[in-house]
């Protein structure tokens, strides 16, 4: 007998529907799985026999041959589990296939027939809705994630028994509908607030122009001053996420397997922060069976690197192309991956090696040699891709003992709303620019026009302070936004002068 059942795999982020063949024929009992199965598909063999037995159906003693189609496409994972068992019941004719025809079935079996849960489930209900593809039978973990996409049945199974008695009418199941209002509702319901922070009130607003210009940013200053503690409070003061955005966040989370148990949707900005000992596949994706990294599970979020010129410069120098096109490609002999990467880039470092170089209460340890070589591990091109460098100074007590609370990240992000707003406005038509982080040199030339008083401060600052002709563009870039901040429609000579302080690394204090 043959029988076919569909399922569906992941390749990068994408979806695609897989055809399970199954064959059983009167012959010397066997079981083969082809179609460039990976370990773990094969593996299923012996998950699959037993979930059959445990399950109180008579495993066949035939010859056994499945086939997973398109055979030229590696498939790999165990959410294969569920329509190989399928397959192999409804080839003994134990499954009415009639109501099975327009359905897609994925799931791990637990040796007893249990269903466990599968990555990817929400990529692959959204490549099942476009292809027509009516109902997906998933475990029940795995259902309430793939029912966020409209115009496809979902039904969530406990274990195979259900699964067999439910395509055979002996059950009814009702189909998991998600209501997307109420995943919203909770969304951007953030524990961290930037009141909680005392002082730094100057670092405050370098970070709410970063957040209102999309732009990178770099805080510099000793250890226990506060860098780390701002940075995690970054997606906070961000826009909250449209739905789209949400939809190609969880997608990502959903095929690296690491979205919470109690989430059907990534509703909150992601803040990822990689330990400075990752490697350069693992933040920007990779393997030989290419994977997503940390620039991807980013997406639409913060990026944070604490301790940057503790990062190997190889992984520091592969956050170019990222931090450039806003994705990353992957390529390898037999494909080529494509991974969306469009995040806020915060990083944070000492001044110094010991720390203490721009601390005025401690005194600094290092040689100018070797302050020089520590900044030198940050390269210039990567430097050029981070529009602001704000110094965060040490707190002194009497900030830190004051009873006054700072301003809460709700009247930030309003402030910040208003702003991307307006840069909505100004790009409208523009291709893939969506704020001011994003204008190239045509942009700046374009939108960034300065009066005769601008053009003199700006020109008198990159003589006296020694900025580099990198820092150009990025002050023009962010005195737009202060200009937006401030509902200007003019740049003005105080968004030029705030800009310039945010450009520390440019300065000559750090070259020598």
């Amino acid at each position: 007998m043959l029988s076919k059942i569909l399922s569906s795999a992941t390749v990068g982020i994408e979806a695609y529907i897989v055809e399970v063949e199954t064959h059983c024929e009167k012959h010397i009992p066997g079981f083969t799985i082809v179609g460039l199965p990976d370990n773990t598909v094969k593996e299923s063999r012996e998950r699959v026999t037993a979930a059959i037995k445990n399950s109180e159906f008579e495993f066949p003693l035939k010859k056994i041959t499945i086939n997973l189609a398109p055979a030229d496409i590696k498939k790999e994972g165990s959410s294969f589990d569920l329509p190989i068992a399928v397959g192999i019941l409804s080839a003994i004719e134990k499954i009415d296939l009639s109501l099975s025809n327009d359905t897609i079935f994925l799931g791990e079996l637990s040796l007893d027939g249990a269903l466990r849960p599968v990555k990817g489930a929400l990529p692959i209900s959204v490549e099942a809705r476009n292809k027509g593809i009516k109902n997906i039978i998933l475990p029940n973990e795995s259902a309430v994630e793939a029912s966020i996409v409209d115009g496809i049945n979902v039904y969530g199974m406990e274990n195979l028994s259900e699964v067999v008695k439910f395509l055979n009418g002996d059950i009814k199941k009702e189909r998991i509908i998600t209501n997307k209002e109420d995943l919203f509702s909770k969304i951007n319901f953030y524990h961290l607030d930037f009141s909680d922070v005392k002082g730094q009130e100057n670092v405050k607003r370098a970070l709410e122009v970063a957040a209102a210009g999309a732009h990178n940013i770099i805080m510099i200053g000793p250890p226990g001053s506060g860098k780390t503690m701002l940075a995690k409070r970054i997606p906070s003061i961000l826009p909250p996420m449209t739905f789209e955005e949400a939809l190609e966040t969880t997608k990502i989370h959903s095929i690296a397997g690491i979205i919470p148990k109690d989430h059907a949707l990534i509703t909150e900005r992601p803040f990822r922060s990689p330990h400075h000992t990752v490697s350069d596949a693992a933040l920007v994706g990779g393997g030989s069976f290419p994977r997503p990294g940390e620039v991807s599970y980013a997406h639409h979020g913060v990026l944070f690197l604490d301790e940057l010129p503790e990062f190997k410069k190889n992984v520091l120098e592969v956050m170019r192309q990222p931090l450039e096109d806003s994705r990353v490609t992957v390529s390898r002999s037999k494909l080529s991956l494509e991974f969306p990467a469009n995040f806020m880039l915060a990083a944070a470092m000492n001044p110094c090696p010991c720390g203490f170089f721009t601390d005025t209460e401690k005194e600094c340890t290092c040689a100018p040699q070797q302050i020089q070589r520590y900044m030198s591990r940050i390269s210039g091109p990567l430097v050029d891709r981070i529009d602001i460098h704000i110094e965060v100074p040490a707190v002194k007590y009497k900030e830190l003992s004051s009873e006054s609370r700072s301003e809460k990240s709700i009247g930030i992000r309003e402030r910040v709303m208003k702003a991307r707003k307006i840069q909505l406005e100004r790009f409208k038509g523009v291709r893939h620019i969506y704020n001011n982080g994003d204008m190239g040199s045509k942009e700046v030339r374009q939108y960034c026009k300065l009066d005769s008083a601008g053009s003199e401060l700006l020109k008198m600052a990159m003589t006296k302070l020694g900025l580099s002709a990198r820092a150009y563009d990025r002050i023009l870039k962010v005195s737009r936004t202060i200009a937006d901040l401030e509902g200007s429609e003019g740049i003005l000579s105080q968004h030029i002068s705030e800009a310039i302080q945010y450009r520390s690394l440019d300065r000559e204090l750090w070259k020598h």
